[in-house]
């Protein structure tokens, strides 16, 4: 018996978050699914709702808002004299999931709205115990799967990497793979902030479809307590993939002050 559209896939659809190839062989297989129209128009129908409940302009100022906070407690840290009155804020589910269709719009330099409405949802962070370290999920046609280090994997997969900041403030993830390529993906630009999600594993944006490199694809986490220079991790990224026998285990060219972790996949065909 064929397997539906799994719902991590149907999301995409309706966001375009597919290659165009890969998205229209996704609409070919949910067009036959029955009632896979159906699911796809409650899915939309409920994004809408959610925008309604959510004005874009509305959101943006609480996303601006809280990036000043954040800001602002980095200044503090730095000083010596963090508040204990500070809290990490997340926005709410419903929210959250409307951020994806948001941020396609919205301008990265906001005012602050007059009379902003307090946060959405406030809560306290702690520190997580252990060490920075990512995660790696390859989606399914039923569930993701939680790859271990060194797992197997083929080009076409299609991976969720997460990480846990685990206390660390900044953090900067990219690639190195068999050919020698170099990916970044977070920040999702060299310009982007490179201030890290606290609490349990962050997803990051966007998910990441394994080309046809071969023997290997590494993904390593550069984390501190400051911001990153995004890149100068990516210049060093590209040093260590230049020497395609030292790219798989060794860490990158880097100041020792800085946090390094790596999670490599083996590709076979």
């Amino acid at each position: 018996m064929a397997l539906g559209i799994p719902d991590w896939l149907l999301e995409r659809i309706a966001l375009g978050e597919l290659p165009p190839e890969t998205l229209g062989a996704a609409r070919d297989r949910l067009a036959r699914e029955p009632g896979g129209a159906t699911r796809l128009a409650r899915l939309e129908e409920d994004s809408r709702r959610t925008l309604e409940r959510h004005p874009p302009a509305a959101v943006a100022g609480e996303v601006a808002r809280r990036e000043r906070v954040a800001q602002v407690r980095e200044t503090l840290a730095q000083e010596g004299g963090e508040s204990q009155g500070w809290h990490g804020l997340s926005l709410s589910v419903p929210v959250a999931a409307s951020l994806a269709l948001l941020f396609m719009s919205v301008p990265k330099d906001l005012p602050e709205p007059a009379g902003m409405s307090p946060p959405l949802v406030e809560l306290a962070t702690e520190r997580i115990k252990g060490n920075p370290r990512l995660r790696v999920h390859r989606q399914g046609a039923q569930a993701p799967e939680l790859l271990s280090d060194h797992a197997q994997v083929r080009p076409g997969d299609v991976l969720q990497v997460s990480y846990i900041a685990a206390g660390s403030r900044h953090g900067v993830v990219v690639s190195v793979d068999g050919r020698g390529a170099v990916t970044l993906h977070h920040p999702a630009t060299s310009a982007g902030s490179t201030v890290l999600g606290a609490g349990e594993a962050v997803s990051l944006t966007h998910a990441y479809e394994l080309d046809d490199a071969p023997d290997f694809e590494r993904f390593l986490f550069v984390t501190s307590d400051g911001p990153l220079e995004v890149a100068a991790v990516l210049e060093a990224a590209r040093a260590l993939a230049r020497q395609p026998s030292d790219a798989r285990t060794r860490p990158l060219p880097l100041p020792g002050t800085l946090g390094q972790t790596s999670f490599t996949l083996e590709k076979v065909r």
